[in-house]
């Protein structure tokens, strides 16, 4: 990668991603665009495009003025989000990663697109969910992710495309606060923790769901991105988590370092739902063997991270 367009850029995951990759890269060689303006300071000021990822022809002319030889298609709605307006979900995550396919088949550029530990389902095995298992996920997130995998797996066996992704578990950030994802309890958690001393969990106890510093999911993407296509045996769908978690684990470390800590309970039964059909600890061992993922992050140092973050803040 040497040039590189972000779509999604204002996103949890594309905020850190842009800062990132401009410091590897340079500021000049990452042009993040998003639907709207930005706000993070990470971004405002700086070279940005504003992209409907729908807009196919708006696209085009980005990547032909910018002339990248890498897209990262970070654009999607989040899962709770999209059981609000499932017809809108599948328009943007769909429709957008189509034209940014297209876009890369066109202009010959490698892809990224993640995935989500929401592409499992109610059959889907709960415990040490392998790379390659049965995938019935009953939310339209889920569904639209199931065939992105497939859709970029086939721009890659069909037209040559150097797709390549991960299945995302939570991500955990103290730079953007969460926005509609199933996994957000364990973001909000400890910015309620610093500004309240309490929170109230929208997933029940003993709901257990993978989750991964943000440093290690951008670390997770740069490895990927940087390793060897011919040795990949998978391309679009890694299993990546760093620690399978429930609400009451991550309040016993938060009270290490603030000891009168409160959790309580107002269960979201759509949310609550979601992360029911969703697995309890997926496999990474594909990851870690095909090109070397490695997690730094644990909930004690992850804990530890976010609070003194926050607090700073």
């Amino acid at each position: 990668m040497k040039r590189i367009i972000i779509t999604g850029a204002g996103g949890q995951i594309g905020i850190e991603l842009t800062t990132t990759l401009r410091e590897i890269y340079g500021v000049e060689n990452v042009l993040p665009t998003d639907i709207k303006e930005p706000t993070h300071e990470a971004l405002a000021g700086k070279p940005f495009e504003t992209l409907d990822v729908r807009d196919h022809a708006r696209m085009v002319e980005i990547v032909k003025d910018f002339q990248p030889d890498t897209i990262m298609h970070m654009a999607a709605l989040l899962s709770a989000t999209c059981e609000k307006d499932p017809f809108l979900a599948w328009d943007i995550n769909m429709h957008g990663l189509v034209n940014a396919l297209e876009v890369a088949r066109e202009f010959k550029l490698k892809f990224f697109a993640p995935s989500s530990i929401a592409a499992f389902g109610d059959s889907t095995p709960k415990d040490n969910t392998p790379q390659v298992t049965i995938q019935r996920p009953n939310t339209m997130y889920g569904v639209t992710k199931v065939s992105a995998e497939l859709l970029c797996d086939y721009y890659h066996t069909k037209f040559g495309v150097d797709t390549r992704g991960l299945r995302f578990p939570g991500i955990i950030s103290h730079v953007q606060e969460p926005g509609g994802g199933t996994t957000d309890y364990a973001v909000e958690i400890y910015f309620e923790a610093i500004r309240n001393g309490r929170y109230t969990s929208f997933i029940d106890k003993d709901t257990y769901m993978d989750m991964m510093f943000m440093d290690d999911a951008i670390a997770a993407i740069n490895k990927l991105m940087s390793a060897d296509g011919s040795k990949l045996k998978d391309r679009n769908a890694f299993n990546v988590s760093a620690m399978s978690i429930e609400p009451e684990m991550v309040a016993a470390e938060i009270r290490k370092h603030i000891p009168d800590f409160e959790l309580s309970y107002d269960v979201d039964p759509v949310r609550q739902g979601i992360a029911g059909s969703w697995p309890n600890q997926i496999d990474s061992t594909e990851a870690r063997e095909q090109w070397g993922f490695d997690p730094q992050y644990d909930l004690a140092k992850m804990t530890e991270t976010m609070l003194e973050a926050i607090k700073n803040k």
